[in-house]
């Protein structure tokens, strides 16, 4: 199946319960495998909303990647151009910079080899195995960001 840029996969309820869960984690200062909790502005309020998020490294830069597509927290920082990352009393502001489809699929095999067991439904049959050319034909919707410290 090819991606498009509206790609979005809508969150069930248990996604909802475990979101909850892991922020609650991240904002005592427990980090579920890294997870960390993303405030970003609201684009329309301006006011700060948050999500957990899966922070990883790859090759010494850091990215987050939206495995359920074109989420409130992607269009949000698109807007913005910055966030947050807190675990704990540990808060890191940072510029996000979007990948470019083209440089996706070395982070998408990361991504999935480091988190395929929390996020692989959202990627419909894809994992870290896939061939580079599929990850490219999928990579559309996938927003990626680059971390970059302010």
């Amino acid at each position: 199946m090819t991606m498009t840029s509206s790609r979005y996969i809508r969150p069930a309820r248990m996604d909802g319960v475990f979101n909850r869960l892991v922020g609650w984690l991240a904002r005592r200062g427990i980090s579920l495998a890294g997870s960390r909790q993303l405030s970003v502005q609201g684009r329309t309020s301006g006011e700060w909303r948050s999500t957990p998020v899966n922070p990883m490294t790859l090759d010494g830069v850091r990215y987050l990647v939206s495995p359920r597509g074109i989420t409130q927290w992607v269009r949000n920082i698109r807007v913005s151009g910055t966030g947050r990352l807190t675990k704990g009393r540990a808060v890191e502001e940072f510029r996000a910079v979007e990948v470019a489809d083209a440089d996706k699929p070395a982070i998408l095999r990361a991504y999935l080899k480091a988190w395929k067991w929390e996020v692989g439904r959202f990627f419909e049959n894809l994992d870290e195995h896939a061939s580079d050319e599929r990850l490219l034909q999928e990579a559309p919707g996938f927003p990626v960001f680059r971390i970059e410290q302010i």
